[in-house]
Parts: structure tokens; sequence; C-alpha cells
């Protein structure tokens, strides 16, 4: 596994420029290692992909976890606001950095990440082959 870093700047919008680096770096089978910094603003959409929240910061990013593959990014969030509580669900366009974003991914090269259907789920669910030398 190879790290590749990032450094977001304010008014940038997380996961848009996550796809976007993805995309420009060619990272097809990879993972969030790690992600500190800040949003002014958040959408996250919450668990069975219905509802969305939608809420002003500013907010400390406590986490971001998720998998890029082939298909896409699948990207979690969890935020502290200012009295300490704590938001968490699927990082959603329109989520703005506040003042910086430091990002680490790691590059999965001896494996390819896919999404397909999950007929028992119903959603495109990660699907791992391992690269033949």
């Amino acid at each position: 596994m190879k790290a590749i870093p990032l450094r977001l700047k304010p008014k940038q919008d997380l996961r848009v420029e996550i796809e976007t680096f993805c995309r420009n770096m060619k990272i097809h089978s990879g993972c969030v290692l790690t992600c500190v910094g800040s949003l002014s603003f958040a959408k996250l959409r919450m668990a069975g992909g219905k509802s969305l929240i939608e809420k002003e910061g500013p907010f400390e990013i406590l986490s971001l976890a998720g998998t890029i593959s082939n298909d896409g990014v699948h990207l979690h969030c969890s935020l502290s606001d200012e009295s300490g509580q704590v938001w968490g669900g699927h990082l959603s366009k329109g989520s703005l950095i506040r003042t910086t974003a430091e990002i680490v991914f790691g590059v999965l090269e001896d494996h390819s990440l896919n999404r397909n259907i999950d007929h028992e789920t119903g959603y495109p669910e990660l699907v791992v082959s391992a690269n033949k030398d």
C-alpha cells in the first residue's frame, strides 16, 4: 500500500474535492487512512438513504472513513459542534471546509475494488478482487 496526502482549503466541498482528487490521481482501489480539519457547513445522509441533515458549523472533523473504488467513493464522517455534540453519517456533497482538511489516502495496489448491487441488501456493495501478477 502506498499513502498519498492531500490538504484542502477553506470553502472547498469536502466530498467533491475527494472525488476529483481520486479521479485525477487515478486512485481506483483505496481507502481514507485519516482526516482532520473543520467544516463550516455539513450535509450528512442518515442510515437507510432517505434523510439528509444540513447544519451550520463550525464543526471539527473527528473522523472520515471510507473506500475508493472504480465506481466512486463511499464515505462516512463524524463531526463535533461547539458544545461537543457529535453528528455522523454518509458524507454528502455540500459539506464545506472551514479552515482545512488534511487527508491521507491509502492506495491498495494489490486489489481491485468495485461495487455491484447486492440482491440481499439492495445497495451497491463492495466487491474485492486480488490483482494477479
